[in-house]
């Protein structure tokens, strides 16, 4: 009992992990199996597994149809019972597999179209954010002068003194 208090006052862990090592169990275990599970259907959608299933199927056909008479475990006679049965079992446990497999899929695809999603929002928004700024520097650069502008004034105040150095008195200049 004391032994269990310590484990919840641990603070070296995450929460879920400070309670017991039996929900991370169930998890490990739970991933095992999925990932066991895409394991079986990404074989089962191989061209080795029909090769394999073939060969096997056709080795079991030629033993059991030429093979020794007291050797033979399955009768061409009741249609090679065996091997349906076989074949049989095999299909009821692919599908549900498949099936599992898959929805481990669906569930991945779901889990990256919302991470999808979010990063185009934050895509869109700072795009938003970008043609915003755009426009405000642009309205903020009809107010500054053009260089065209600055020349022009230039040229006008050079003309002014110019004027006022020819207006001014001939002895003022001389320094008198």
């Amino acid at each position: 009992m004391a032994r269990d208090n310590n484990r919840e006052q641990r603070l070296d862990a995450p929460k879920g992990l400070r309670t017991g090592v039996l929900p991370l169990r169930k998890r490990v275990s739970r991933d095992r199996f999925g990932r066991f599970t895409e394991g079986v259907a990404r074989a089962m959608g191989t061209p080795w597994f029909l090769f394999g299933l073939t060969v096997f199927t056709i080795a079991w056909l030629l033993y059991n149809t030429y093979g020794p008479e007291n050797l033979r475990f399955d009768s061409a006679v009741y249609g090679f019972t065996v091997l349906t049965l076989i074949l049989s079992l095999q299909a009821s446990y692919a599908a549900p597999l498949i099936l599992l497999a898959q929805n481990r899929q669906d569930d991945r695809d779901r889990v990256q179209m919302e991470q999808d999603r979010q990063r185009t929002e934050r895509n869109v928004a700072d795009v938003e954010y970008l043609a915003r700024e755009v426009v405000a520097l642009r309205l903020q650069m009809q107010d500054v002068a053009s260089k065209d502008f600055i020349r022009a004034e230039l040229r006008s105040l050079l003309e002014e003194l110019d004027r006022r150095d020819e207006d001014a008195p001939v002895e003022a200049t001389r320094g008198g």
